[in-house]
């Protein structure tokens, strides 16, 4: 088979990628690659499994790739099969429960056919909606035939999978429906740009630092979103620790923001103006012991079996004149605490297997969600490392802590996710969502923030399926089950209290005074209602 002639442009010192695909994401990979043509060389590859892999080893001879960009099956094959990286693209629960409701509008005799093994997110769209969805799985494009075959044999109208599935199942007078949204294409083009940065580090010899491809930190100090007094202080000391070159310790619940106030520090700093100094972030609890210590301070050639020709410079030369973020610093090893204490204080790093130190200017920020101080107590924190890297230190407020803000945040995210489906905001949406304020605020988020943002994408989606349901907390209970228990507020609760009224007397001007209507609305019985009139003191009015 004759293929294509590469593109002519240049790509230089960018990285190479190729779409690989032979199905309608194909479409997907032309439209997102334009978005990167400024940082990549992107060339689309309209073929799949096998012919893909013959023409890929192929022009692996004499051409360069750093990465393959594919999705399903397609990719997983070529994942098995080739020498390179390959990146795959991946359906978000959020992607599945979108896809479905699409589906919903069709018909509702749906079906799901997807890689192996059904996502999780379908058992929840099945028992929200008591809506009835077959599913199946297949591993070869036989099998997925012969899944279409019986689909429609009981009667399925709209299939719901890849590019494969949905190709199939119009080819057999189904509707498909892709499963794969824009964001999660982006997120592999932005996955293969971090592998190609970090193979890429250490090729040309004299260029220790790279700035073209090193990666930047997104958010600013807008991005932390709150008019609580705990989120002013917040925002009012970060410009201040960021003019100072010391170490900076965040300390908060996980989901409480850590890595955007790192980021926002990064972006207010010396070596955040212009953007052009590298942010850096690594999990230090998501490494194996075995890698981080290379990952950290790179590694000379020869260092351990199966390392990289030429050697590979760690993350803190990646940071160089930038930030390097560690989050979660409490869960690094002992002898890497020891390791990091001497770079900290000599400011130069030597690799694994080496004896050069190569001189560094980074700004190290960490983050914790545990006691660094119980951790050094038990002996499993060296104390003079939790005092170097606490110089200056900021403590993230969990969201329990913070009524006021929640309400704002619910409504923030809420219209974020019904944009990104393209759907308009109901013209009541701040009344409603003050309206369920006390229900959002009798829940204790764990999860913090990132609780109430993935919350309100699942608000978002149900929201667009029933677009004439009104954000209720009734509603509330139904898509997040676990609310149950929160609909009944506290009998104590001072610190709202004054909120609590407010929302009341809201909700019942909503209804002109009309007690049975606002108790429904809200989705208490009347007594409750009135008790909470009482305890207020609105019951007499």
């Amino acid at each position: 088979m004759a293929r294509p002639s590469p593109p002519a442009r240049d790509s230089g010192h960018r990285p190479v990628f190729w779409a690989v695909s032979s199905s309608r994401l194909f479409d997907m990979f032309r439209d997102i690659m334009l978005e990167f043509d400024d940082r990549a060389s992107v060339e689309l590859i309209n073929l799949g499994f096998e012919d893909a892999v013959e023409q890929i080893r192929a022009r692996l001879q004499t051409e360069r790739c750093d990465a393959v960009i594919s999705a399903g099956s397609n990719g997983a094959f070529l994942k098995s099969r080739l020498a390179i990286p390959v990146v795959l693209a991946k359906a978000t629960g959020f992607d599945v429960m979108q896809a479905l409701a699409r589906a919903r509008k069709i018909t509702r005799e749906i079906g799901m056919i997807s890689y192996q093994e059904p996502p999780a997110e379908l058992l929840d769209f099945q028992q929200t909606f008591a809506l009835p969805i077959m599913q199946r799985s297949y591993v070869t494009a036989e099998d997925a035939r012969a899944q279409i075959n019986e689909m429609k044999a009981a009667g399925i109208q709209a299939v719901v999978g890849a590019g494969l599935i949905t190709d199939l199942a119009e080819e057999a007078g189904l509707a498909g429906v892709f499963v794969y949204s824009a964001a999660s294409i982006r997120q592999a083009f932005e996955d293969a740009l971090d592998i190609t940065r970090a193979t890429q580090l250490d090729a040309p010899k004299g260029r220790a630092y790279p700035v073209a491809e090193s990666p930047r930190a997104k958010y600013a100090l807008s991005a932390l979103r709150g008019d609580s007094e705990a989120m002013q202080s917040l925002r009012q000391m970060i410009p201040v620790f960021a003019k100072s070159p010391a170490a900076v310790l965040i300390e908060g619940e996980t989901g409480t923001g850590k890595e955007l106030v790192a980021q926002a520090i990064h972006r207010e700093s010396v070596r955040g103006v212009g953007g052009d100094r590298p942010f850096v972030a690594v999990n230090c609890g998501a490494i194996a012991e075995s890698l981080l210590e290379s990952e950290l301070f790179g590694y000379e050639d020869g260092a351990f079996t199966g390392s990289r020709r030429g050697g590979h410079a760690g993350l803190f030369e990646a940071a160089h004149r930038g930030t390097l973020f560690l989050d979660e610093i409490g869960e690094m090893p002992l002898q890497l605490q020891t390791r990091l204490l001497r770079v900290l204080e000599e400011k130069e790093v030597v690799r694994v297997g080496g004896t050069r130190p190569i001189a560094i200017d980074v700004r190290v920020v960490s983050a914790t969600h545990c006691s660094l101080e119980q951790l050094v107590a038990r002996g499993t924190f060296r104390a003079d490392l939790f005092y170097r890297l606490g110089v200056l230190r900021l403590a993230i407020p969990p969201l329990r802590e913070r009524h006021e803000d929640i309400a704002a945040l619910a409504e923030w995210f809420l219209k974020n996710a019904l944009a990104e489906m393209g759907v308009r905001p109901n013209a009541n949406l701040h009344a409603e969502c003050q309206a369920c304020a006390p229900v959002l605020s009798a829940w204790p988020w764990p999860g913090n923030v990132r609780e109430l943002r993935n919350l309100m994408q699942r608000v978002a989606l149900f929201l667009a399926v029933e677009p004439l349901q009104a954000l209720t907390p009734a509603f509330l209970a139904r898509v997040a089950p676990e609310f149950d228990a929160a609909l009944v507020l506290p009998k104590t609760p001072a610190p709202t209290l004054a909120r609590v009224d407010e929302d009341l007397v809201k909700v019942l001007a909503r209804f002109g005074g009309n007690r049975a209507e606002a108790a429904s609305f809200l989705g208490i019985s009347r007594t409750t209602l009135w008790r909470r009139l009482k305890e207020t003191g609105l019951a007499v009015q």
